[in-house]
């Protein structure tokens, strides 16, 4: 059995992430949440508010023989505007924020070489944050699996939904063979 590496990422609102790295080969288990922030166990409101230090990020537990860390992290900077401060699209906040967080110290090195290969794409301009993960909460319930429960919703259908096919048609070599 093969063991299970776990990267965190911010890219904006964790339900655009999660809706995309759900369709991802190798990974087998996403959960929405907060982290990097000052608050024990916040909620969604507190979060918005702004006033935490959170970001909205995603849990991605994945298996490294099927899909490598730098494939993800070649996901991310195509799916999320990684050189936006506290912003994507319309969300703006400090919890709407881009970055990497590892729980491995052995990641840190794969991490910022995709982070210099980005940033050196992006005319020097990205500013998604590379750290050690901190103070991670699970968020609520109803955060989970959002887009696959509720596709049709405003938000999902005009922002989440546009993520998804960018990843499809940019990715499909990644796609999951049940969800192609």
């Amino acid at each position: 059995m093969n063991t299970l590496e776990r990267i965190t990422l911010a890219g904006g609102c964790f339900w655009c992430t999660e809706a995309v790295y759900e369709l991802v080969r190798g990974v087998q288990h996403c959960e929405s949440g907060y982290a990097m922030g000052q608050l024990q166990n916040p909620n969604y409101e507190q979060v918005c508010s702004g006033n935490t230090g959170h970001a909205e990020v995603l849990r991605i537990d994945f298996d490294p023989s099927v899909v490598s860390l730098r494939e993800l992290l070649e996901v991310f900077f195509v799916i999320h505007d990684p050189t936006t401060l506290n912003r994507q699209g319309a969300d703006v906040g400090t919890q709407y924020r881009s970055g990497i967080y590892f729980e491995a110290p052995e990641q840190e090195a794969v991490c910022r070489e995709v982070l210099d290969e980005a940033n050196r794409a992006h005319g020097g301009r990205v500013v998604t944050e590379l750290a050690p993960l901190r103070d991670y909460w699970p968020a609520e319930p109803y955060h989970q699996h959002y887009y696959a429960r509720h596709p049709d919703q405003g938000y999902c259908a005009f922002v989440v939904a546009g993520k998804v096919e960018k990843f499809r048609k940019t990715f499909a070599r990644l796609m999951r063979k049940d969800t192609a």
